[in-house]
């Protein structure tokens, strides 16, 4: 995805820009019943009683504004739930969601398309056939209204619940594993083996973590200069001056147009993002369950929901050659990047999980069980990381269980399930 795409797409997905969209479009739809006034046939205005449309835009716009308020209200406590309740890290996804946003957009619309409309008809606009188009209109309105109210009480009931965020994490970190798979390296060659010794790194000039890579841009740079670029920052890594964030194959020592050039290909924020990270999104599943198994929640519960979680995310590396087969060459013919690591993927999740819940039998079962699941996978080394990860967490079962019986059942289980 090209910078400026990317640059778009997450100012679309922002709340005040869906707003912004309804508000104009509601400030000019009462005004158009005056233009297709003309066009009505003349004995309609006579059939319908269109008097009463006044005092039908007051309803609408008091109740609105009272129900745009509380929805806001609502919406600012269920994200403080779910930052104390889950992870602050996950109302990201909270607050991006398109549901609210178009229930809040509808709100605010309908208010504005009111309070328009009152404007217009006191000023007197509008003739007998433009006051029943704005009537019809408003019907319009009113049907929309009903329609969102539903779905927004049935939205309002789960918003916020930490069985609900977990889910959403997990949605959100399944789409970015797979559009990964589909493209391993984002676009780019697969590195899968050591950088050349004529490699010189190129530094960041600015802190925080990737976000975003547009590989067009450095597929074009590399291009322009005739070298080749290994990136080295991958989406959610932490750079800053000190941290290469590329390498190139180059006789001479880049110059700083160039490495400004490539640095500019790299979007960075304050925080990680889900769209092109998903391990950002294990490390918000691992951040909920061990907060669930801290003492002062004491809610395995959640833990086990997650390690499922975790379990149904990773199961998407099985459909990797299917995944990949649609990306099938790389499109940017100058640009090396590994791709996403399974080991990797496993120590954002899983340890943390096995460390604060060692004491707890049940967390280790479906620990176990999530390993021998996974073990199965098709994907290289899948069978052998799941058994190192086993093993490491049998290991802090049998250090952290105060009864050994506790720690035999789990063995027994162990030994059974990896036959």
């Amino acid at each position: 995805m090209l910078r400026y795409a990317w640059i778009l797409k997450d100012i679309t997905s922002r709340m005040w820009f869906s707003a912004s969209i309804y508000g104009v479009v509601a400030v000019f739809t009462p005004l158009i019943a005056a233009l297709v006034e003309r066009f009505i046939p003349a004995q309609l205005p006579d059939q319908v009683g269109v008097e009463s449309v006044d005092s039908i835009l007051n309803v609408l716009a008091m109740s609105m504004l009272s129900v745009t308020i509380f929805s806001l209200s609502t919406m600012v406590a269920a994200y403080a739930a779910a930052t104390s309740n889950v992870t602050p890290r996950a109302t990201r996804l909270l607050i991006r969601d398109k549901i609210s946003h178009r229930a809040l957009s509808t709100f605010l619309g309908s208010f504005i398309f009111s309070i328009v409309g009152i404007a217009a008809l006191k000023g007197g606009v509008y003739g007998d056939m433009g006051r029943f188009v704005l009537y019809v209109m408003t019907m319009g309105v009113i049907a929309m209204v009903v329609l969102t109210l539903l779905r927004w009480i049935e939205y309002l009931a789960r918003l916020g619940r930490v069985d609900e965020t977990i889910e959403r994490v997990e949605r959100a970190t399944s789409s970015a594993l797979e559009s990964r798979l589909k493209s391993p390296a984002l676009g780019a060659h697969v590195l899968d083996k050591p950088l050349p010794k004529t490699a010189k790194p190129i530094y960041g000039n600015e802190i925080g973590h990737v976000q975003h890579i547009d590989m067009g841009m450095l597929d074009d740079i590399a291009e322009d200069h005739g070298i080749k670029i290994y990136v080295a920052a991958h989406p959610g890594k932490f750079i800053n001056p000190a941290v290469a964030v590329a390498h190139i194959t180059s006789s001479k020592k880049p110059s700083s147009e160039l490495a400004d050039a490539i640095n500019r290909a790299f979007i960075t924020d304050e925080e990680r993002s889900f769209r092109q990270d998903p391990r950002y999104g294990l490390s918000v599943m691992q951040e909920i369950a061990v907060r669930a198994l801290s003492p002062a929640v004491n809610d395995p519960g959640t833990a086990i929901h997650v390690i499922n979680s975790a379990v149904r995310v990773l199961a998407v590396f099985n459909k990797h050659e299917e995944l990949a087969k649609e990306c099938p060459e790389p499109k940017y013919k100058n640009v090396y990047m590994e791709k996403l690591s399974l080991a990797d993927m496993y120590e954002d999740i899983f340890p943390p999980i096995a460390r604060d819940g060692a004491g707890n039998l049940q967390v280790h079962i479906w620990l176990q069980k999530a390993f021998a699941a996974l073990s199965k996978m098709n994907y290289t080394d899948a069978n052998k990381i799941a058994k190192a990860h086993s093993d490491q967490a049998f290991k802090r079962a049998e250090q952290g269980m105060a009864l050994k019986d506790d720690v035999q059942t789990l063995k027994k289980l162990k030994q059974d399930i990896f036959k």
